[in-house]
């Protein structure tokens, strides 16, 4: 990315989790006027666009892939990014939304939407608010090719801040030292 006049296409994006990354993002508070010199963003929870963009140079993704949404959604986003950040530990693990591989897609649809569902007293797959869930919740990793990590759960804002600084100015990170994990 590098320093340059052009600013850096970002886009974010949250997948099965909590949005607790995206918030960390909010959370750097007035370090985002900072870094909103050098970005443009292009896709993002907190903007309007529906499509998802091409051309993108950094995408942060928050959360696992546990639908065929999910995956068919993380393939586009590799095909249209230079970069990926797997943010917090459900990108980068499953972390709390792979829980449910201790049981199955099967047994959470039955208590969820069947069990304590008032209103699907029919008992049918609810595909209309529903995607088809995978078998097995999966980390990024799994099915694309993912450029940096960045652990937490969720990821520090402190850290987040660092490692976009870090990709604006093309120089390496060790960021570790920013959050609980290597130290």
């Amino acid at each position: 990315m590098g320093n340059s006049t052009k600013k850096i296409r970002l886009a974010t994006i949250w997948l099965d989790g909590c949005s607790g990354c995206h918030m960390s993002i909010l959370d750097m508070d007035e370090k985002l006027i900072e870094i909103a010199e050098y970005v443009d963003v292009v896709y993002s929870p907190y903007v309007d666009e529906k499509e998802f963009p091409p051309n993108v140079d950094l995408t942060i993704v928050e959360g696992a892939l546990s639908s065929d949404h999910d995956i068919a959604m993380i393939k586009k986003i590799r095909e249209n990014s230079k970069l990926i950040l797997a943010l917090g530990d459900c990108a980068i693990t499953g972390n709390i939304s792979a829980m449910k591989n201790l049981f199955g897609s099967d047994a959470v649809l039955q208590k969820g939407y069947f069990d304590l569902a008032d209103i699907n007293e029919g008992n049918a797959y609810p595909s209309k608010i529903v995607p088809k869930l995978l078998d097995k919740v999966l980390p990024l990793h799994e099915v694309i090719k993912v450029d940096y990590f960045l652990p937490g759960c969720p990821a520090p804002a402190d850290a987040i801040y660092e490692m976009l600084k870090a990709l604006i100015e093309g120089r390496e990170i060790n960021i570790h030292e920013l959050t609980r994990f290597g130290k």
